[in-house]
């Protein structure tokens, strides 16, 4: 551990290595889908040596399949802490209220906590908006994503009366394609005319933005920007949280929430893998953020 990591542990947190140990064996991670697993699994591989140390214990990465598999996993006491989505925590809370508390959401290069759901289509498509997309193959990531699908399945019929997400109205097929990266292939590839994925909204297209799957898909070599255009952009939402499962031991969720709270700080390049990109860091948030999201979700899902 960078030794300034480790003295701001020691600084602000309380935790005892050997009592915790005693009363947590391991402490697993679960990571949300929006590239592929390996990918997930390098990009927190840091944060996963640096909870081992803090904690005593062995640190475990966990990246399913989908994001269900985060949510089931925290709800049914498999997975620790995780990165969500604001959707996603909106379906953990709607199925079990205390079975994860959220404590710190990502930062913004210019202090704010917001993203956007972004549209896009290829460059060389003649697509330039949600207007050309009528009869084309529209795609969203995972049903539990909120810029992947809850915001774009209400903000999108708002655009333009007639547009609905079902098949073979206004776009000729809605399909899901598994995730954000799934979606930036598929429309880079030709496989689907259009789809959504999530980005600060921040720096130069060109870049994929700041952070977000398409910044992420820029460093991985996935895809050139310049052959991609945008052509829909979502009203703000709230970054999802970084949430702990309530029955941890205090001092394990003091920790964690120290050295998550302190890891752009320490270590920047970790905090860029974590962070999907561009960040100041995270800072402390509450359930308060997320009721419109829960209630949305309600609305839309039902739990």
């Amino acid at each position: 551990m960078k030794k300034t990591l480790a003295l701001a542990l020691a600084a602000t947190t309380a935790l005892s290595t050997g009592a915790s140990a005693q009363e947590i064996s391991e402490f697993r991670i679960g990571i949300l889908g929006g590239e592929n697993a390996q990918d997930r699994m390098n990009s927190y591989q840091c944060l996963a040596d640096y909870t081992t140390e803090a904690l005593g214990v062995e640190t475990k990465l966990f990246a399913p399949a989908d994001y269900n598999g985060v949510i089931q996993g925290l709800l049914g006491g498999t997975i620790d802490m995780a990165w969500l989505g604001a959707s996603s925590y909106a379906a953990t809370f709607l199925q079990d209220p205390e079975a994860v508390e959220p404590v710190l959401i990502k930062v913004n290069l210019d202090g704010s906590v917001g993203y956007h759901s972004i549209g896009f289509a290829r460059a060389d498509s003649g697509i330039a908006s949600l207007d050309d997309m009528e009869g084309q193959v529209f795609g969203f990531g995972d049903p539990n994503s909120t810029s992947g699908y809850l915001i774009p399945s209400i903000e999108i019929p708002q655009y333009k009366d007639g547009i609905t997400m079902n098949s073979g109205e206004y776009f000729g097929e809605v399909r899901f394609t598994g995730g954000h990266e799934q979606t930036i292939v598929a429309v880079n590839n030709g496989d689907i005319d259009g789809g959504v994925t999530w980005a600060d909204g921040q720096g130069n297209w060109e870049d994929g933005y700041n952070s977000g799957a398409l910044r992420k898909a820029v460093d991985a070599g996935l895809v050139d920007m310049n052959e991609l255009v945008q052509i829909w952009k979502s009203a703000v939402i709230p970054e999802g949280p970084v949430v702990l499962r309530q029955a941890l031991p205090d001092d394990v969720k003091t920790t964690m929430v120290g050295l998550v709270d302190g890891l752009f700080e320490a270590d920047p390049d970790c905090a860029y893998g974590v962070a999907a990109g561009e960040t100041l860091g995270f800072q402390p948030v509450t359930h308060e953020m997320y009721e419109s999201i829960v209630a949305a979700r309600q609305s839309v899902i039902g739990n």
